[in-house]
């Protein structure tokens, strides 16, 4: 016997709609009420008195009532769905919720409007409700429909983060207070002394992820742009905001500068030829989905920090509208919209990047989490791409990848479900802060007393003391010629048994 689906699923099946990014719920009916997870999928199994009528307008309703929202779907279901068919249910029920926030979804994906005067009577209803997504701040009343329009982007990109237990959870962690009480533990002295160090960190730690980690001087000038750029004004998504950025990051050394205006991919060659691990979208496009981007920062503004980094960085990054710099400038924009919103307090840098190249990361490491769109997405777009003949791209960058779906594939880009993203960076944020942050002080304190103590034994200034510090452990505990000579008073009898016992007493051996 065929299970028979409900909701999204049904709609999908009967439409024939190809998505790339696939339903998180599966709604069927079944013998008992139950739900249960396989794999990254939801099924959720209703008894047969909930099936819908095999109608348009009752799985929509089903959907929009219990399955979480999938703009995706609804896009290309728009696209070739005859209006007629929205105008019917809604002059069968003008008061009803779901109608009308199906006529609002309609014209709010697609532009159009639809041939029907609106409603004039009925309560106000939210697009999303508030305790199950992040949301705008303030929404838009949409008189047509009696709709709140509280969703959290544009037309243009909209970004979806599903309200789920750990995130609501989430919710509760401040990010400043946690600081803050590094700073009553360890001294705030230590904690600021920490901060510079951190700043490098973060910095080092994100050209490791992108295998860069030779490039001294890059990685001294990302520190230096974090340090001076980040929280200052407003969260750098504007076209010359990222060329700013991306020129004060890569020097003289980009080939290109600014949006991009050739296509990207991310992707390597093996022994079997090219592989494509992401397809970015057309560069005509990455204008109008940044400023969806930006739109999205200032609608959700106020709302949870943690989400809107989260949401901004991945976003970024699946829109790569540059040629190069892309991942860094994605990284820099979680410190940015952390300190934007005053969730980390200046002048600290989060060493996030240290966090999020531990491949041991659980559940998911950061390519795992990218994966979850990239790979869905280049499944579906399978056998639709080809590598040709080289050409030069407007931008001066040459390119022999091939693909005349863009349009097509337009939805997938636009409305990414971010909410492993967003679980992903609240995880790392914390680990950051209650690990990271708060072993770079610890080593910091144990330091300032260890070189105290050995001020006990010599007088010197700060400098020549650490550089006894780092040769007393870098020889083992062993008196190096270099180092008696360069400090004769080491030789005298029993100071250095004593600078010894006073590193050993309060550093790791």
């Amino acid at each position: 016997m065929m299970t028979k689906l409900m909701g999204y699923a049904w709609i999908a099946e009967e439409y024939r709609l190809s998505l790339a990014q696939p339903l998180s719920v599966i709604s069927a009916v079944g013998s008992t009420q139950k739900s249960g997870v396989d794999g990254e999928v939801i099924r959720q199994y209703y008894t047969a008195k909930y099936l819908p009528e095999s109608t348009l307008r009752a799985h929509l309703t089903f959907a929009l009532k219990r399955e979480p929202l999938h703009l995706e779907l609804l896009a290309r279901l728009f696209t070739q769905l005859d209006p007629s068919e929205l105008i019917a249910w809604i002059n069968s029920e003008p008061t009803g919720q779901y109608a009308r926030r199906a006529c609002f979804l309609y014209e709010w994906l697609t532009g159009g409007v639809l041939d029907h005067p609106g409603v004039s009577q009925s309560n106000y209803v939210e697009a999303l409700d508030p305790n199950e997504y992040l949301v705008a701040s303030t929404p838009t009343m949409v008189a047509r429909w009696r709709v709140r329009d509280n969703l959290p982007g544009v037309r243009e990109f909209c970004p979806i983060v599903r309200m789920t237990p750990k995130l609501k959870q989430t919710l509760s962690y401040d990010p400043a207070f946690e600081i803050e009480r590094l700073g009553a533990e360890f001294g705030e002295d230590t904690l600021m002394r920490s901060s510079v160090w951190l700043s490098l960190k973060e910095s080092r730690s994100s050209f490791a992820i992108e295998h860069e980690l030779k490039k001294v001087d890059r990685i001294q000038r990302f520190a230096a742009v974090m340090e001076r750029r980040c929280g200052k004004g407003w969260v750098h998504l504007a076209p010359t905001d990222i060329e700013m950025l991306q020129r004060e990051i890569l020097g003289d050394s980009a080939l290109s500068y600014g949006l991009r205006q050739s296509p990207v991919y991310v992707g390597e060659t093996t022994g079997y030829g090219d592989y494509v691990h992401y397809l970015a979208p057309h560069w005509h496009q990455v204008p109008e989905m940044l400023n969806g981007l930006k739109q999205f920062e200032w609608k959700t503004q106020g709302q949870s920090s943690l989400l809107r980094a989260a949401a901004i960085s991945f976003g970024f990054v699946y829109i790569h509208p540059m040629s190069d710099g892309n991942g860094r400038v994605s990284r820099f924009l979680i410190n940015d919209v952390l300190r934007h919103d005053k969730a980390i307090p200046s002048p600290y840098i989060l060493p996030v990047s240290s966090v999020m190249q531990k491949h041991s990361l659980r559940p998911r490491n950061y390519d795992q989490v990218l994966e979850t769109f990239s790979r869905p997405l280049m499944d579906s777009l399978s056998g639709q791409y080809r590598f040709g003949t080289k050409q030069t791209a407007p931008d001066g960058s040459e390119y022999n990848l091939y693909f005349d779906r863009y349009e097509q594939t337009a939805p997938a880009w636009r409305y990414i479900d971010m909410t492993v993203h967003a679980e992903y960076i609240a995880d790392v944020v914390q680990i950051t802060i209650n690990e990271e942050m708060r072993a770079e002080a610890d080593i910091l304190r144990s330091h300032y007393r260890a070189r105290q103590a050995i001020k006990e034994v010599l007088e010197g200034p700060d400098r020549d003391i650490d550089a006894i510090i780092r040769s007393v452990r870098q020889n083992q505990g062993k008196l190096s010629g270099k180092l008696a000579k360069q400090y004769p008073q080491l030789a005298e009898q029993g100071v250095f048994d004593d600078v010894l016992e006073a590193v050993k007493a309060h550093l790791p051996w």
